[in-house]
């Protein structure tokens, strides 16, 4: 079946698939978890996670950044979680330990961007897209901001394409997200100095989980079981506690602890056999 011409599906809140064709929410399916401690401190917070609470989480990003439509805000300064893969990324780009970010945007697919605050506003409040398709007035901000999409008629989801591509660029500290081990070992095989950092892991299997964690510089714990498991007992650093977030070599532990340097809450470190966990943590595990 052909896809609609402007349809998006993304995975949210306990990865739920959400289908969302001309910026109205049409489909939404069963979340494979049902209490998270991170939605529960949302701006709007989400109780008991359901059908309706995903739409009108969605509904919400929609109406106040106007996500998947064209008049998407693309720029955001303040930090949605301190260990959030676009804080993290965001804050390594303004002290200059890397110099672009492979990330993906709804309306684009996989962008290069080298601004801070674009990286923040692309990827502050955005779940796992799966498919995109092409919005002209997204791309054409990312673009005015010094961005680079890696394809304007498609808007593919390519993130090993969009790492070669910065590299090919000029750019040579790059930080690249993925969601599957397929993409970070293909970009560790190929550029071995690039900083990946996994994100929206929930419900990957073992084996992937072990492919993850062997080829990504940071991982998310998300509420996947695996990770939290196996990139626990990698990992040099872990920060967070109910949604940890790992660090998973030197590189990625300097990031987050620069992170830490930078911000102006209050913090504990200490020293824990990891996975730590305090008990509060998205049920269930997948």
């Amino acid at each position: 079946m052909m896809k609609a011409h402007d349809e998006h599906v993304i995975e949210a809140l306990g990865r739920s698939k959400v289908i969302i064709r001309e910026g109205k929410v049409i489909e939404v399916g069963l979340p494979m978890i049902s209490e998270c401690p991170l939605v529960k401190r949302f701006r709007k917070p989400v109780g008991r996670i359901h059908p309706e609470a995903v739409k009108e989480n969605i509904e919400n990003r929609i109406s106040e950044i106007g996500m998947f439509t064209k008049d998407r805000k693309l720029v955001e300064r303040s930090d949605f979680v301190l260990f959030g893969a676009s804080e993290l990324i965001s804050n390594a780009l303004e002290i200059k330990m890397i110099d672009a970010a492979v990330i993906v945007c709804d309306g684009a697919g996989t962008v290069i961007v080298n601004e801070p605050d674009l990286v923040q506003g692309i990827g502050g409040r955005m779940s796992g897209i799966v498919t995109t398709s092409p919005i002209k007035e997204v791309m054409d901000t990312i673009e005015s901001k010094g961005g680079t999409v890696l394809d304007r008629s498609s808007a593919k989801i390519d993130q090993y394409g969009g790492t070669e591509l910065a590299l090919c660029r000029g750019f040579s500290r790059v930080a690249v997200t993925v969601a599957d081990g397929d993409s970070a070992k293909r970009i560790r095989d190929k550029f071995p100095e690039t900083i990946i950092i996994g994100v929206h892991l929930t419900g990957v299997s073992k084996q992937e989980a072990e492919v993850l964690v062997a080829n990504c510089d940071i991982v998310s714990g998300c509420a996947s079981k695996w990770i939290r498991e196996l990139g626990g007992k990698a990992a040099l650093m872990q920060a967070g506690v109910s949604i940890p977030v790992f660090a998973l070599s030197q590189k990625g532990r300097e990031i987050v602890l620069e992170k830490i340097k930078k911000t102006p809450m209050k913090t504990v470190i200490k020293v824990a056999n990891l996975p730590y966990s305090e008990g509060n943590s998205p049920y269930p595990l997948v």
